[in-house]
């Protein structure tokens, strides 16, 4: 019974040589922080641009086009589904993962700014209290000498 479940299994996706080297070229662009990472959801583009190593990656989901650009050639392609699909994925990812960096940047920032207002707001009600306290026993000398 136990041998049966091995045929339902999914096999690994086995690339070519050319789907490789461009998963390969794709997720090290990825890696670098440099590499800017633009969607169009609605059109189903993807892009990647480094401008420092003058390459972009165009990716067209729809039709699932591949271009290649650098400073001396632009390759386009067409490829498997399931291979532009895999290439999405890692895409999509580091672009999430991206965002989530950002978010977590502009969460710390904020709690920090809330942290310093409360103290401050600590401070002023501490100082405030001073000076209340300053003020009655002012009034009950005033009080005292007036008898």
């Amino acid at each position: 019974m136990f041998f049966t479940f091995k045929f339902f299994r999914k096999k690994p996706r086995v690339y070519t040589k050319i789907e490789s080297h461009i998963y390969g070229i794709i997720t090290e662009l990825l890696k670098v922080s440099s590499t800017d990472i633009n969607v169009d959801e609605l059109g189903g583009k993807y892009y990647l641009s480094n401008e420092e190593q003058h390459f972009k990656v165009t990716i067209l989901s729809n039709d699932y086009v591949i271009r290649l650009t650098n400073t001396h050639d632009s390759v386009a392609e067409k490829y498997d589904k399931v291979f532009v699909e895999d290439v999405l994925r890692a895409v999509k990812e580091e672009k999430h993962r991206r965002m989530e960096v950002v978010y977590d940047s502009i969460t710390n920032s904020i709690e920090k700014m809330a942290e310093r207002l409360h103290n401050r707001l600590i401070e002023s009600n501490e100082q405030d209290s001073k000076s209340i306290r300053r003020l009655e026993t002012q009034s009950d000398e005033n009080k005292q000498v007036s008898y």
